[in-house]
């Protein structure tokens, strides 16, 4: 009956969550890069691969590799055409892809034909 009690007085009080102010970066001054610089990152997966060759490649790598890796694709199990495309759009309809309609059918078709179910 004791440990009822002490678990019912405690259920009662409620919990604050303190969270520290995080101290302010201090302020740094970037420095303007030079007009030949050149930047490149390099994303995980594609250290060692890309997209394999085949027609639309190139309109795949514009457009998939703007938000993820090639080892996203490649790493997905053989789908239908059905599914690509699905996949196509939730991309374009939920993450915001920037894919015009007419490169979305070829992106379809590539993958289809490319890393697809035979």
């Amino acid at each position: 009956m004791k440990a009822l009690a002490i678990a019912s007085a405690l259920a009662v009080v409620p919990l604050v969550a303190v969270a520290a102010t995080p101290a302010p970066y201090p302020a740094v001054k970037a420095k303007p890069a030079a007009a030949s610089s050149k930047v490149t990152i390099a994303m995980p997966g594609d250290l060692s691969f890309q997209f394999k060759p085949g027609a639309g490649s190139q309109v795949a790598a514009t457009y998939c590799l703007t938000c993820h890796s090639s080892a996203y694709v490649s790493t997905q199990p053989p789908l239908d055409k059905a599914h690509w495309a699905a996949e196509v759009t939730k991309m374009r309809k939920a993450y915001g892809a920037a894919i015009p309609d007419k490169d979305a059918e070829t992106i379809v078709d590539y993958l289809t034909a490319t890393y697809g179910k035979s």
